[in-house]
């Protein structure tokens, strides 16, 4: 009766769904195009029969390319049909795989739309990534005997409540999946709490963790560093929204008076953030390059905006320090992990929900520093530049926690084994 209920008011609410996608489209172009996919009609046909992935996020994204460059390497032979829901993740799927997989929006959860989805993509195993639990793709996934795992799982205490109000609905989608592949023990026990049986659970821990520098990357990282800022301390301020940037742009006019030839690199999380932060960068009497100018940094420039996809982790690479965004405002913080991945000292907000497991590590270890506005960044920022040792300890620190909690992907590889072809070696 709940799904009726959730089916008929999908559908009731798609107006209002064009209205917003057109709406958006103002600041971001890219959400008033293939509006078909959403709803599982393609330009071009699908290769069937492989292996699908959806992450509904940036973050998930990023999380899953090991696992997806993984199975590319393990089942030559199968397509990979990875799926997102807006153009930021599209674009991220598309620098890192290129042509090497297949991409299309993750159509909205209409019978029809799934339906047809299915009949194009048609997978051997779908893998969604962290907790989407989308009631009519389930239902059709389990009618016609697909697979399901829900990798790198997580389930927050504030998420598991509200599940929890829909009763037998959940239990029924819970008693669907083949496999929650749970980040750790309390995510696990809140899906075991919510209906979900022992014998479908794993903890297999984060796959964020098992990110690592490429020796090409640490390659151009040395490069561009050479290149844009040889004798001159830089630090980086990643990921940030509304309200954050204008905090960063305030902690580095401080710093500059102690530290005149700093660079700051200034990453918004959304594109349509670009051009604000430019803007914001303008009116502090700053002067900056964007990065997509692919101009070199002179010796009077204080800040660069970085405006590219897909460069986040070289861009760390030629930072001493780094501040991950969205974790000044209440959006829940980014994830830390890239910058520890390169040794260097990782600074955030108080908030950091969206994180608190790795954050938590990070903190207990020293390899975290928090800060709340624009004063208490700057003074921690100035304390690291002051001292290369302090700075080292933080960022080895980082990165030992990284090390340490590895392994999450292998383990996922060997639950996944039992539901795909023999590996190809």
């Amino acid at each position: 009766m709940l799904q009726l209920l959730y089916t008929t008011l999908l559908y009731l609410i798609q107006p209002l769904i064009w209205i917003r996608l057109w709406l958006r489209g103002r600041k971001a172009p890219a959400y008033r195009k293939r509006w078909g996919e959403r709803y599982g009609f393609y330009r071009k046909p699908l290769k069937p029969g492989g292996i699908m992935l959806h992450s509904v996020s940036v973050g998930e994204t990023l999380a899953a390319i090991p696992l997806v460059r993984a199975l590319r390497h393990r089942y030559p032979a199968l397509p990979i049909t990875v799926t997102t829901m807006t153009p930021t993740g599209s674009e991220r799927v598309l620098s890192a795989f290129g042509s090497d997989v297949q991409h299309v929006y993750l159509p909205y959860d209409l019978p029809d739309a799934v339906g047809r989805f299915l009949d194009n993509v048609d997978p051997k195993l779908v893998l969604i990534m962290e907790t989407e639990l989308w009631p009519n793709l389930i239902a059709a996934l389990h009618k016609r005997h697909i697979p399901l795992v829900i990798a790198n799982a997580r389930l927050s205490a504030r998420s598991a409540a509200g599940y929890a109000k829909l009763g037998k609905l959940v239990r029924t989608l819970l008693s669907r999946i083949t496999l929650i592949a749970a980040q750790n023990e309390e995510d696990g026990q809140r899906f075991i709490a919510l209906g979900a049986k022992n014998n479908q659970l794993s903890v297999t821990g984060s796959l964020k963790f098992d990110i690592s520098v490429t020796p090409q990357l640490a390659a151009k990282a040395v490069t561009l560093r050479r290149q844009w800022a040889p004798h001159r301390p830089v630090w980086i301020a990643t990921s940030t929204h509304e309200g954050e940037e204008s905090i960063v742009l305030q902690a580095h006019q401080h710093l500059l008076q102690e530290f005149p030839d700093l660079l700051l690199i200034l990453v918004p999380r959304h594109p349509e953030r670009f051009p604000v932060a430019a803007e914001l960068t303008r009116q502090a009497g700053m002067t900056f390059i964007t990065r997509s100018s692919g101009e070199i940094p002179s010796s009077a420039t204080q800040v660069v905006i970085g405006d590219t996809m897909g460069e986040l982790m070289l861009l760390y690479g030629i930072a001493d320090l780094a501040f991950v965004g969205g974790s000044l405002v209440e959006r829940g913080g980014h994830n830390p992990l890239e910058p520890a991945a390169h040794a260097i000292p990782v600074l955030m907000g108080p908030h950091t929900f969206n994180f608190k497991d790795i954050c938590g590590r990070l903190e207990q270890s020293d390899g975290l520093l928090t800060v709340t506005d624009a004063a208490s960044l700057g003074e921690q920022v100035a304390a690291l530049l002051r001292d290369a040792d302090y700075r080292n300890y933080y960022g080895r620190h980082a990165v030992e926690v990284l090390y340490q909690n590895q392994g999450a992907l292998q383990r996922l590889l060997s639950l996944l084994e039992p539901y795909l072809p023999p590996k190809m070696h």
